[in-house]
């Protein structure tokens, strides 16, 4: 009996030596009774890693392709902004080389003519188009932000400057008659030839005479006299005649009258380009979003 247990005893397993450890499972030790759940574990935990890699891949993927989208959109929005600027530079330059003599009506901005106002508008358009395309292409989120910052600087500029122009029209009628009578007294000077040809060419097609009547015109001679641009029917010396062979009509109130039966094209202008400023805003804002969210999913 006592043989016997011996035998058993020399087939019993003898304990694990102190200071060595079961296999760790997963990375992490563990203990006989608890490798299955803690193999549970591991799988659930390497599942959630691959969901979770995968989900970040399809957000990046979906972030990759709305800025693709958007990225088309504003650069073709950009190139037409940055083509139009060129075209609006360019009618400019043509009046200035071909129209050199026509010149402003004001004797307080002698510079503020209609060659010189398209050439300043379209350079502005042509940078500004300019610096749209490039943060485009490049996704450049600084480029995109300072073409939103100058393209609304621009828009509130405007959207001012109308709500200004209504709200004290009264006031700008009265600035702008008594300017344009004091132009008046270059009539006819040297070195303001362009403003010469502008008022004879306006009271010709206009049928007018003068900014609020024929008799601004004495002021400037010292006479009963106006130019000969006043005549009904033009001929040489036709302004020292009678006022009955004179235009009667005020300039001032006649091209504002014609201003006003063209209200609507002034008006649908307006809104176009409104418009088209505020989709820039849209895409410019948009892309520069979409380029945060894809630095942000795709690093």
């Amino acid at each position: 009996m006592r043989g016997s247990g011996s035998d058993e005893s020399r087939f019993r397993r003898s304990p694990s030596p102190p200071g060595r450890s079961r296999r760790p499972f997963c990375g992490v030790r563990t203990g006989a009774g608890s490798e299955a759940a803690a193999g549970g574990r591991c799988v659930v935990f390497r599942l959630d890693l691959s969901l979770v890699f995968l989900l970040e891949l399809r957000r990046c993927g979906m972030a990759r392709g709305c800025l693709r989208a958007v990225k088309g959109l504003m650069f073709a929005f950009n190139l037409l902004f940055w083509l139009g600027g060129c075209g609006i530079l360019g009618v400019g330059i043509w009046l200035a080389a071909t129209q050199g003599d026509f010149a402003t009506l004001s004797s307080s901005f002698p510079s503020l003519s209609a060659a010189n106002l398209l050439m300043v508008t379209g350079a502005l358009v042509m940078a500004i188009g300019f610096v749209g395309c490039v943060g485009a292409i490049q996704e450049h989120k600084c480029l995109l932000l300072s073409f939103f910052l100058l393209l609304l600087l621009v828009f509130l500029l405007e959207a001012t400057a109308t709500i200004l122009f209504f709200t004290y029209t009264e006031q700008i009628d009265r600035y702008a008659q008594q300017d344009l009578k004091q132009g008046l007294h270059l009539y006819g000077s040297a070195g303001n030839v362009g403003l010469t040809n502008a008022w004879s060419i306006i009271q010709t097609d206009f049928r007018c005479c003068g900014v609020s009547n024929y008799t601004d015109w004495f002021a400037v001679y010292n006479a009963s006299r106006v130019p000969d641009s006043c005549c009904l029917e033009f001929s040489d010396g036709c302004g020292l005649h009678a006022p009955g062979t004179w235009w009667k009509a005020p300039c001032y109130e006649t091209v504002k009258v014609w201003l006003q039966e063209n209200l609507l094209a002034v008006g649908v202008f307006g809104l176009c380009t409104a418009l088209v400023q505020i989709l820039g805003l849209t895409f410019a804002m948009t892309m520069y979003c979409q380029v945060l969210q894809a630095d942000r999913h795709c690093v």
